[in-house]
């Protein structure tokens, strides 16, 4: 199973919000890095994400978070790259040129491009699914990469889309999806990925976060996926963290940390998961009063938190790909 970390500052927040502090330094990333994958068979997925928007067009592919996002890689490492949507007026066809473009620019340092992020989100700025037509922009971004990708001869970069977990109003998505895009669809994806957070948004009502994460993964891959026609693909955890701050302890993050990426590499075979991604490196802000602010294994000047240990511990001793899942 491949591993991978968000290595950024900036974060995602509640209502739009992207909450920051301190600007990442690249140099105190890669020593950081470095010591987390070192010794790792596989060097980790870096995940970074550009946009696509109607004000800087196709064109504009710059990484967006973390900054300085090509000193972070090396010999082993390689991106795990976010190409979002975020057209207003839903230029859809805009967007797939512009994931031609982000294959074209990036393709030759990329294990991953993702088209969209939190697709079935809606009401947030900072997520896809708060735009039009994103059904439409998932397809034609998928095949526009995957078709970049194999004219490019970069056959081994991995094309998804992730989702959160699918309850309530985006119970069917994935199955409106799969009805949008149908085999053309299926034949450009390679992956899943699920962004979670158990523990977090919603507590665990018994404590058991290694039930609570079995139960959701099983529960993801058995009536989600494969009812979508999607059930023959691996699952990839693109972001999972556990924040500390007030009432949460760096203790209780490292605890569960461990129990969560414990839990997906004992479930790696027989769901097929072939990637987990920490959300995220360092704080964004860890004078910062919101749990958005705190999601890092590491304190926003990067002196590390307990499960920075866990988390390389981890990395060093089990992160090998499972042959099997991918």
């Amino acid at each position: 199973m491949q591993f991978g970390i968000y290595p950024g500052g900036a974060a995602g927040a509640d209502a739009g919000r992207l909450v920051a502090g301190n600007p990442d330094d690249p140099d105190r990333i890669v020593t950081a890095l470095n010591r987390i994958d070192g010794q790792a068979p596989d060097g980790l997925l870096v995940r970074a994400y550009t946009w696509f928007r109607d004000e800087t067009g196709s064109d504009g592919t710059d990484i967006i978070h973390p900054s300085h996002a090509d000193q972070l890689l090396g010999a082993r490492r390689r991106f795990d790259l976010v190409v979002q949507y975020r057209s207003s007026r839903g230029d859809v066809d805009g967007y797939a040129r512009f994931v031609r473009n982000v294959v074209r620019r990036y393709g030759h340092l990329t294990a991953a491009v993702q088209v969209t992020e939190e697709p079935n989100v809606t009401g947030n700025a900072l997520l896809d699914g708060a735009h039009p037509r994103v059904l439409e922009a998932i397809v034609q971004g998928a095949a526009a990469a995957r078709e970049e990708a194999r004219q490019a001869g970069w056959t081994d970069i991995r094309i998804g889309l992730n989702t959160t977990p699918l309850f309530g109003p985006s119970s069917s998505f994935l199955s409106d999806l799969a009805a949008v895009g149908g085999t053309a669809l299926r034949d450009s994806l390679d992956y899943i990925g699920l962004d979670m957070f158990p523990d977090v948004f919603v507590p665990v009502a018994d404590g058991d976060i290694r039930k609570a994460t079995r139960d959701l993964l099983a529960w993801h891959r058995r009536d989600r996926l494969e009812p979508a026609g999607l059930g023959h693909l691996p699952l990839h955890i693109t972001e999972h963290g556990w924040p500390t701050g007030p009432g949460r302890s760096a203790a209780r993050q490292a605890v569960v940390l461990r129990d969560v990426i414990e839990t997906v590499l004992e479930l790696a075979d027989d769901l097929r998961i072939a990637a987990y991604e920490l959300f995220s490196l360092r704080d964004a802000d860890s004078s910062g009063d919101s749990p958005f602010h705190h999601f890092g294994i590491m304190t926003d000047d990067y002196v590390p938190k307990p499960a920075f240990d866990v988390f390389r511990s981890l990395v060093e001793q089990r992160g090998v790909r499972s042959a099997s899942a991918l």
